[in-house]
């Protein structure tokens, strides 16, 4: 048993310039045939430019493993601090083809 533990797991490193993480509070996704693409974004109140923190592109499969993921751990939130509250931000309305400009 002790082997076969062994054998599946895996050793993730965590550098330490992207242990601090990147606030976030929109994300953006879309997508292709063969990737999805989710862009994370910082919008601050009264500034009327927000900007791209990071870009995420995975493969369709990896998307729905990530959807189920996000599921499970929000069930898992919500059992132990209570249902999670929605609608208390301004919401946006973006075209479904809204895609942010890319830029160097």
């Amino acid at each position: 048993m002790a082997e076969e533990k062994k054998k599946n797991s895996m050793n993730i490193e965590l550098p330490e310039e992207i242990a601090d993480g990147v606030y976030s509070n929109l994300a953006i996704i879309s997508h292709s045939q063969s990737e999805f693409v989710v862009d994370f974004i910082r919008m601050v109140p009264n500034v009327p430019k927000a900007k791209v923190k990071s870009r995420v592109i995975i493969t369709p499969q990896h998307a729905k493993r990530l959807l189920k993921a996000l599921n499970d751990n929000v069930v898992k939130f919500e059992k132990q601090f209570g249902p999670i509250q929605e609608g208390s931000q301004q919401t946006i309305n973006y075209p479904l083809n809204f895609t942010p400009t890319a830029q160097a």
